[in-house]
């Protein structure tokens, strides 16, 4: 089975977001070019490692390309297109630096690691199954990285407050928290 790879280079539109109430959220990236449009959920943490991953991955190697200032053209925030259908659900992320080119590469796969899948059970039903792996290859050029980058942290923002004691989110009926010894706070 071939691979599904749907390649952005460059896309017209990068951007993160959520939808749905604090504590209930679903994240995705949607990533379009004008005639397609590819829309796919993560872990609010997926979202949060990503963003500091191209922040210090456009400090590092693209500085001089990717100031600050050049960033600030390609801020989005408009919201997320809608329908919010993900195309798939990601399991294992990627950012690379393309030297050649001086570009970003962000690459999003429906399925973990190769190794990782010697270690799954095989009696257990995966979503994939049966089906060719799917993937999305993103090109940014790196201020456009920084600016999606810093949309990834502002779609983590608005969520549950922190708990100031353990860090953990507060539900408003409160939680367990662990440097209370088990109390709810």
């Amino acid at each position: 089975m071939a691979d599904e790879v749907t390649v952005y280079d460059p896309p017209e539109r990068c951007v993160a977001g959520s939808v749905g109430p604090p504590g209930q959220r679903t994240f995705f990236l949607q990533v379009s070019d004008g005639r397609r449009r590819t829309t796919i959920s993560l872990e609010k943490e997926q979202v949060r490692l990503l963003g500091l991953s191209l922040v210090e991955l456009v400090d590092e190697v693209a500085a001089i390309e990717g100031s600050v200032e050049a960033a600030a053209r390609y801020v989005d925030t408009a919201p997320l297109d809608a329908p919010f259908e993900d195309d798939f659900r990601v399991q294992r992320l990627s950012v690379a630096w393309e030297a050649a080119r001086g570009r970003v590469v962000v690459e999003a796969f429906d399925r973990p690691d190769v190794e990782d899948l010697l270690e799954l059970d095989p009696t257990d039903d995966y979503p994939w199954t049966g089906r060719p792996p799917r993937a999305v290859s993103i090109v940014l050029e790196p201020a456009r990285a920084r600016a999606f980058a810093q949309r990834c942290t502002s779609s983590l923002e608005g969520g549950r407050p922190s708990c100031p004691f353990c860090g953990q989110p507060l539900d408003p009926t409160g939680h367990i928290c662990p440097r209370a010894n088990g109390y709810r706070r």
